[in-house]
C-alpha cells in the first residue's frame, strides 16, 4: 500500500485517482500507524514552504518521516513535497526542511532570464543526466511533464536527475538512495507522468 500523506496542504484527488488509473493501491492519511505500515510514502503539497513545514511539525509527522525514510522506506515528494525534501527554503525568509535532500530551495527569478512570467505554468520537457534514474525507466528524454511554481531546488548537483529549461535550467526531480523528488506533477501530466507513477509503485 502507498500511503499518501494528508496534512492539510495539496491537491490530493488528482493524485489519489492517478493511483487508481495505474491500479495501485494508495490511501489518503495523516494517521502514523497507517503511513508505518505502508510499503511507500507520497508527500503532497501546493502553497508556502514554511506553512508546510509548520503543519508538519503541528502534526508530529516531520520527524516521523524523517524517521520512516531513514528506515529505507521509499518516499516520493511532489512539487512543494519536494521542496520539503530540502535542508531549507528561501521562501519569505529561511525555513527548515526536512533535510533528507543536501540543497535549498531558491527562487527561479534567480536562475531564469528577466521578464519571463513567474510562477513557471506550462508544459516543459525533461533532460536527465548521463544516467537515467531508475524512476523514469518508462519514460524518455524529452517527455513533457507539467510545472506549477516559483521556487526550486538548488545546490544539488549531487542528487540531479532531471532538469528542465525555462529561460535557464531548473531543477526538476531529485533523488538521494531512497528519497525522490519531482518538481513537476506527474498526476498531471498525462501517460508520461503516470508511468513515472509506475515506476515509483515498483520500487
Amino acid at each position: 500500500m502507498i500511503a499518501i500523506v494528508d496534512y492539510g496542504v495539496g491537491n490530493i484527488f488528482s493524485l489519489s485517482s492517478s493511483f487508481k488509473s495505474i491500479g495501485a493501491d494508495a490511501a489518503l492519511t495523516g494517521d502514523k500507524k497507517e503511513i508505518e505500515k505502508a510499503d511507500k510514502i507520497i508527500l503532497p503539497g501546493v502553497g508556502a514552504f514554511a506553512d508546510a513545514a509548520d503543519k508538519l511539525k503541528r502534526s508530529g509527522l516531520f520527524s516521523f518521516l524523517q524517521e520512516q525514510c531513514a528506515g529505507g522506506k521509499p518516499m516520493l515528494g511532489i512539487c512543494l513535497g519536494m521542496q520539503l525534501l530540502f535542508e531549507k527554503s528561501y521562501e519569505y525568509g529561511e525555513s527548515e526542511g526536512l533535510g533528507l535532500i543536501k540543497g535549498s530551495v531558491k527562487p527561479i527569478s534567480e536562475y531564469i532570464e528577466p521578464g519571463l512570467k513567474i510562477p513557471h505554468i506550462g508544459w516543459n520537457s525533461l533532460q536527465f543526466p548521463s544516467e537515467k534514474n531508475e524512476l523514469f525507466k518508462y519514460i524518455n528524454e524529452g517527455d513533457f511533464v507539467y510545472f506549477v511554481h516559483s521556487y526550486h531546488g538548488a545546490d544539488c548537483d549531487d542528487s540531479l536527475i532531471a532538469s528542465t529549461q525555462y529561460g535557464g535550467t531548473l531543477t526538476a526531480a531529485v533523488a538521494d538512495k531512497n528519497v525522490y523528488g519531482t518538481q513537476f506533477h506527474p498526476e498531471k501530466s498525462g501517460e508520461t507522468g503516470l508511468s513515472i507513477l509506475k515506476a515509483f509503485c515498483e520500487l
